[in-house]
């Protein structure tokens, strides 16, 4: 499944091929977001036309609309949204998270430094009164639709993924924000294992029932505290599984060092993803510390709202200049928007609240995303890793 191509000298990071039964991942990767079956805005043939290998679609979402059975009969996830290459899925694990601990505390995938106040740690990240609560069992949860309530346990994760039929699958964790105690850290890594060893004694069950070649990934927690991210990744390391996650939220300065902790133990021989990170300069610090591929919805979010990747940052294409821009947006850029349209008629689009404004846009933010990953695996087959990212940020602001 894993074919290891060229490593970065003095470092983690690597190049490699991930084998699926729905074509090869060369990595490092960026996996696109396809939430419920579909990248927002975008056709899977413009997915795949900007550049994108695979697509990761969300159990949580397709197990409340349509139905992971709807999709199921319908051939698969790959036939269902006609996507031809590899899919993942996540676990659910995060919508427990955002509909529990962080359910309207405004927390996603990082937080900021500064420690909350002991009034906030006692009431803010408060585990009861939310859309999820956890137990032993799993996660129940009220839906987002209809408001009607469920359970997820991790054999129902396993069951909805195995329905979906995507090539990677994700075992269901647990985890909470990384400023709320240690003990509670702790609590989280203990049950994510023990939810670990249950999901792998289902997906066993269901290959002897329906045999498939679908991929397995346990998934590290532990937070900001470094003995607890690698007691969790010796625990997931020693389970069966064929490839690894790297969960949970991080403090924004600590994403690169708890990555460190956790694949410096974690087999070398495995891929390794990081979940929900993928903003450019994260993709070089997760690629240097060991991670493989990378999902996340910033570049497709972002461009909803008129945000574009540059090389020298973000930029709004609301900004008053490229009103009158009437040439390319980004002319070294080879996307479809760069290559077809102007700056002023992207701004002209999204002032006008024209729905072609948003494919353009993700369009644009995919290819970046993607054609930047690319650069950084052939600097490492090149042996240039660490020159291509101090020229990337030298300019990217």
């Amino acid at each position: 499944m894993w074919e290891l191509n060229k490593k970065i000298p003095k470092a983690l990071g690597r190049a490699g091929i991930l084998d699926t039964s729905h074509g090869k991942i060369k990595t490092p990767a960026f996996v696109a977001v396809g939430t419920k079956a579909s990248t927002k805005s975008l056709s899977p043939e413009q997915v795949l036309a900007a550049g994108s290998q695979a697509v990761l679609a969300n159990t949580y979402h397709l197990y409340l609309q349509p139905g992971e059975k709807i999709v199921k009969e319908a051939g698969g996830l790959h036939k269902f949204m006609n996507w031809p290459g590899p899919t993942m899925t996540d676990s659910g694990g995060f919508q427990a998270f955002s509909l529990g601990v962080a359910y309207g505390q405004g927390i996603g995938k990082f937080i900021g430094t500064d420690e909350p106040s002991p009034e906030v740690l006692a009431e803010g990240f408060k585990e009861d009164g939310k859309k999820a609560k956890v137990s032993e069992e799993g996660v129940q949860f009220k839906s987002v639709i209809d408001g009607n309530t469920h359970f997820l346990s991790p054999e129902k994760s396993i069951q909805i993924q195995n329905d979906l039929g995507a090539d990677i699958i994700f075992a269901l964790d647990e985890f909470t924000s990384p400023h709320a105690p240690q003990d509670r850290i702790k609590e989280t890594v203990e049950r994510t294992k023990r939810w670990a060893e249950r999901c792998i004694i289902e997906n066993s069950k269901l290959k002897i029932e329906n045999p498939k070649s679908q991929a397995l990934f346990g998934i590290v927690q532990g937070g900001r505290y470094e003995k607890l991210r690698k007691m969790s990744a010796k625990q997931i390391s020693a389970l069966d599984f064929d490839g690894f996650g790297v969960g949970g939220t991080f403090v924004k300065e600590d994403m690169a060092m708890a990555v460190r902790w956790v694949n410096e133990i974690l087999p070398e021989e495995k891929p390794r993803h990081l979940l929900g990170v993928g903003e450019p300069p994260d993709l070089f610090l997760g690629v240097e510390n060991g991670c493989d591929t990378f999902d996340c919805v910033a570049p497709t979010r972002m461009a909803r709202n008129g945000t574009l990747y540059t090389k020298f940052g973000k930029t709004s294409i609301l900004n008053a200049k490229y009103k009158t821009q009437n040439t390319s947006f980004d002319p070294e850029c080879n996307c479809y928007f760069c290559k077809n349209y102007t700056a002023s008629y992207l701004a002209h689009l999204f002032r006008a609240r024209e729905m072609f404004a948003a494919t353009l846009a993700t369009i644009h933010n995919l290819h970046f995303i993607n054609s930047l990953v690319a650069k950084i695996r052939q600097s490492i087959l090149d042996d240039k890793f660490f020159e291509f990212k101090e020229e990337f940020f030298l300019c990217y602001k």
